[in-house]
């Protein structure tokens, strides 16, 4: 494909969420292929690129329209209110974008996740309205749909239901639609009669986290002795991250017999284990995207009636290392570093890049079988351990619980994997290999080399 000078549009940008992520990733690729590459958001984090401040989706505006658009009309008296808004907050960003496109020759758009999980509404209309004026070949990368994340909705009015048929996702000619699983696929052609191309998320296996200057005071900083075991769950702290079962986990793991288990053989890196250890549940993600209201606070009441160790280091990470507030900021790879095993209990996911960063940093990982990891990931023949795929129910803080034979049974096989290193070192080489096979950057480069192939 001839050169391009391509923008790659997102709410936000350098942050630890997945979006974020794959982003950075595919932003290399394309620059290895030889284009020219822009970021824009609403927020850069720790990237740069161009900030138009109307993109971002953790706005009271922002907010509101989607609100009204999914769940009611409670902040209009009648929907010509709420469309005079929308085109209203649309109209700054479609001038600002416009803008942009002309005064740096952008001929190739990509759309990250704008058009798909109505985030900020405008940014969807806006962006849509652009990419026709300019005629900007674009590929729609969706990494989730609102109707897979949010459950119950509804769109609320004429306007809503325009937005939605015409632009989320759109049916264009300039468009070719790139998902993350074969489920997204099977839908938005079911829904939208809309063909996609999969193209899975992947990592750099080839780069290498170690302990070095930098971040060899993590454990002290963040609270941490050396012989602590630690239990690193590094996603956001949202509703669907289902945190709480890793809680159940660690819970399990404290037990006295599996506790005696770990003070008599002894940790898998050599390091002893004794009555004081602690098993400390680390969460590293950050808490800013729970909409609910309720999820966080509960969840902290939850790990406060169980009694386990804790700790809640977001303050301590970013997308990158830095310094912030007087104190240096470690990289969330770091927090990989120093974990002796990870937690994924998501019971929903559009793919699962906390997954694969676990399987490159070769750690033991504890999953909730959620149905993309059922369908796509499972079959490659990964060695985990499993909370099954089955949620039997709700506490009365309404956090989610799984068969608790399950939850045995894994902790069972966790103090395996924590104290015997010729078992721990087999199983994660083995995922590390499947891993690095169907998920590296040069099959990723292969994925969007044929995803431009279909613009020529």
């Amino acid at each position: 494909m001839d050169h391009k000078k391509m923008a790659i549009l997102h709410f936000q940008v350098g942050e630890m969420d997945g979006v974020s992520l794959e982003i950075e990733k595919w932003k290399l690729i394309f620059e290895e292929m030889g284009h020219e590459v822009t970021l824009v958001a609403g927020h850069l984090g720790t990237s740069q690129g161009v900030r138009i401040e109307e993109i971002y989706h953790h706005t009271p505006l922002a907010e509101r329209l989607r609100h009204n658009m999914l769940w009611g009309l409670d902040d209009y008296e009648k929907d010509a209110d709420y469309r005079a808004e929308l085109e209203a907050a649309s109209a700054v960003i479609e001038e600002k974008f416009s803008q942009f496109v002309e005064e740096n020759a952008i001929n190739f758009l990509v759309a990250e996740n704008i058009w798909s999980v109505m985030a900020n509404p405008a940014v969807a209309l806006a962006i849509g309205r652009v990419m026709e004026k300019h005629s900007l070949q674009t590929i729609a990368h969706s990494h989730d749909f609102y109707w897979e994340k949010i459950g119950d909705y509804m769109l609320t009015g004429p306007t809503a239901i325009e937005l939605a048929q015409k632009y989320v996702p759109p049916r264009n000619p300039l468009v070719q639609h790139a998902v993350i699983n074969e489920r997204s696929k099977r839908q938005l052609w079911d829904r939208m009669g809309i063909d996609s191309v999969v193209v899975p998320n992947i990592f750099d296996f080839e780069e290498v986290w170690t302990q070095d200057a930098y971040n060899a005071d993590f454990r002290e900083k963040v609270g941490l002795r050396p012989d602590d075991i630690v239990i690193l769950q590094a996603t956001r702290i949202v509703q669907r991250k289902s945190i709480e079962l890793a809680v159940d986990f660690v819970k399990a793991l404290n037990a006295p017999h599996r506790r005696a288990k770990l003070i008599e053989n002894g940790l898998y890196d050599g390091r002893k284990f004794t009555a004081n250890s602690r098993i400390v549940l680390v969460m590293a993600g950050y808490s800013q995207d729970d909409d609910t209201g309720w999820y966080f606070e509960n969840l902290k009441t939850k790990i406060d009636d169980e009694g386990i160790d804790v700790l809640f280091i977001e303050d301590w990470i970013g997308g990158d290392r830095d310094f912030k507030d007087g104190h240096k900021v470690y990289s969330l790879w770091d927090s990989y570093v120093f974990a002796d095993f990870v937690t994924y209990p998501s019971i929903w996911e559009g793919w699962g890049n906390q997954l694969l960063e676990a399987l490159k940093a070769k750690l033991p990982i504890v999953v909730y079988e959620y149905p993309v990891y059922e369908e796509d990931i499972k079959p490659k023949g990964f060695d985990l351990l499993s909370l099954g795929n089955q949620i039997t129910g709700k506490d009365d803080l309404g956090l989610v619980r799984v068969e608790q034979a399950l939850v045995e049974t894994s902790a069972d096989q966790a103090i395996d994997l924590l104290t015997d290193a010729e078992k721990r070192g087999l199983v994660v080489e083995k995922n590390f290999a499947i891993a690095n096979q169907h998920y590296s950057m040069p099959a990723l480069k292969g994925y969007l080399g044929d995803l431009l192939k279909q613009f020529e």
